[in-house]
């Protein structure tokens, strides 16, 4: 006898993308609000350069690594900070794009995480560029940093944080070019199986570095931005490996996936009297 199977036998549809025009809608929508966000802050010039001060000393009294440990390594070769600076201004935005597009294509259920966790970690961020307006270091006469985007080139700032109509240079903490870069390594990490797949930390690791290097950021920042991370991946939990993505077939219906079962094969009759 042959056992019936119906829908609950059905694979469930785990790889199932979102729609395309929806999720470019949603992103450009949530970057603009942050965009409108940050200029919101712009404007605050003496309590930026106050809190410099305060994140400065702070630094101290923990014993960090003065920032120009880092930066001294990269004026020492004209080259090295020219790259620093080219990596700061082109390296950040286009590869979280190439990362959430690769995810979306290759790895949907991941992009949906991935795609949350951001934009929960770019909210918090944006929280705290209004409650505390922060001049980075290049600005902070104490610090004795050179502003290197200024200075070698190239930069995507103005010269002055009071006439930058494009930027709010006023946006120190946290990072989130740590922040994002972090979050790009993670990604690929949990969605990637190959055993190169460590690597990807190389990433947030030469990108601390390079906001350290050009005094774009304090350490601090970064330090911020990973707590921050952190405590996003904590409550919003990457997708367990062959697990229904929320919205799919299987999770509508909340029926369990049932396999199959095998076909019995027929019991021939015993003749009575067999054997007498």
């Amino acid at each position: 006898m042959h056992a019936r199977t119906g829908p609950a036998a059905r694979k469930p549809e785990t790889s199932a993308r979102p729609p395309l025009v929806r999720e470019l809608l949603l992103v450009a929508g949530l970057f603009l609000l942050y965009k409108l966000g940050r200029q919101a802050a712009t404007g605050r010039t003496g309590e930026a350069f106050q809190n410099a001060d305060r994140v400065w000393d702070w630094e101290r009294a923990l014993h960090l690594p003065g920032e120009g440990s880092v930066q001294g390594v990269l004026l020492d070769s004209g080259t090295l900070v020219h790259l620093a600076n080219t990596y700061y201004a082109t390296v950040h935005f286009p590869a979280t794009v190439l990362f959430l597009g690769w995810l979306y294509w290759r790895h949907p259920g991941h992009y949906v995480w991935a795609r949350r966790a951001l934009s929960v970690l770019t909210g918090a961020a944006l929280v705290l560029h209004l409650l505390m307006p922060l001049a980075p270091p290049r600005l902070l006469a104490a610090s004795g940093l050179v502003d290197t985007g200024q200075v070698y080139g190239p930069t995507v700032y103005g010269e002055s944080p009071d006439t930058d109509a494009l930027a709010n240079q006023f946006a120190a903490m946290p990072s989130l070019h740590v922040g994002w870069a972090l979050m790009v390594a993670v990604g690929l990490i949990v969605a990637m199986r190959s055993r190169w797949r460590w690597l990807w930390l190389l990433h947030p690791l030469l990108t601390l570095l390079v906001v350290i290097g050009t005094a774009n950021h304090y350490w601090l920042d970064a330090f911020v931005a990973v707590a921050l991370l952190t405590g996003t991946l904590a409550a919003i939990r990457a997708p367990r490996p062959g697990a229904p993505r929320r919205g799919s077939l299987v999770a509508r219906s909340g029926v369990a996936q049932v396999p199959p079962v095998s076909p019995v094969a027929p019991v021939a009759p015993v003749a009575s009297g067999a054997g007498r």
